[in-house]
């Protein structure tokens, strides 16, 4: 498995899919936050278009657990990312990642803009830019599903949350995906194993997130971006990740019909030809930020 030593020492791996392809290389985040990034997988067949970059962020998977474990805090990660860019020898990056792995990468695209090429952000956190999720946004969306047999008792925890009276978070586990079938319910139960509990509790510390200095940022960046949102997904809702998109001069939004928190999953097709279509556009420059739906589920 391949590895590379970050600024502060500490061994860092990463995944190739296919092993020793010679695609274009496409570095992928994993969210969590501070998952390793098994969970991916290919993301649907991703990787017969790109040779995927799988990156474990430090203490998950096979990366080594640094000395300093406040270094897991996310502004700190940054040059971890920087790291292997100059360890894979390329001079700019094409980079996707997922749910609260976005926070990682747009700073990343905001302190080092001249190294990304082009940037996907799937079902993205609104933590790194200071946005809201409220309650409303995440209550609408669950509302698309009132016609799934587990609706009633799963919709009543959520107001429970969403209020702060309840924490019953594994009744709600079934809005997290457009399908609550059973591949689903083998990913959602194999994701705890994947995260560096210790580590999420620091990704996010006092200090992780400058939203003003990030959006500034941002708003200069030159490289094309993607946002993807799930239709049904209540963790990154289309509302809020149309005001991310909003941020970013340019920037393209696609809402993917019937698709959850893992659009790969609910829609493999669909979400790979969306991002095989941006990666390979030609052109520097995002094409004007607008809703489109893929293939209904």
């Amino acid at each position: 498995m391949p590895t590379f030593a970050a600024f502060d020492g500490t061994e860092l791996a990463y995944h190739q899919h296919p092993v020793g392809s010679a695609a274009r290389p496409l570095v992928c985040v994993p969210g969590g936050p501070m998952h390793d990034s098994r969970y991916l997988g290919d993301l649907g067949g991703l990787s017969a278009h790109r040779g995927l970059i799988l990156f474990d962020p430090r203490g998950t998977g096979a990366s080594g657990v640094p000395s300093d474990l406040s270094s897991y805090r996310c502004d700190r990660l940054v040059d971890d990312l920087e790291a292997l860019r100059e360890h894979l020898e390329l001079d700019r990056l094409d980079v996707l990642a997922h749910s609260a792995g976005t926070n990682l990468a747009v700073m990343y695209a905001a302190r080092y803009p001249q190294r990304i090429d082009r940037l996907v952000l799937v079902t993205p956190s609104a933590a790194a830019l200071g946005l809201t999720v409220t309650a409303e946004m995440r209550l609408s969306v669950a509302r698309l599903r009132s016609g799934e047999p587990w609706f009633a008792p799963a919709y009543a925890a959520l107001q429970s949350i969403v209020a702060g009276e309840g924490d019953d978070w594994q009744a709600i586990d079934p809005f997290i995906y457009g399908r609550w079938d059973a591949a689903a319910q083998a990913h959602r139960a194999a994701d705890e194993r994947y995260r560096n509990d210790e580590a999420a509790a620091v990704f996010a510390a006092e200090g992780a997130f400058d939203p003003e200095v990030t959006r500034a940022a941002l708003a200069a960046l030159a490289a094309p971006v993607l946002l993807v949102a799930g239709e049904t997904d209540l963790n990154s809702p289309p509302a809020m990740v149309a005001e991310l998109a909003a941020l970013m001069p340019g920037a393209e939004l696609t809402v993917q019909a019937g698709a959850g928190h893992f659009p790969w999953l609910d829609d493999d097709s669909s979400f790979t030809a969306t991002i095989e279509r941006f990666l390979s556009s030609e052109g520097s420059e995002g094409t004007e930020a607008s809703e489109a739906t893929a293939v209904a589920r």
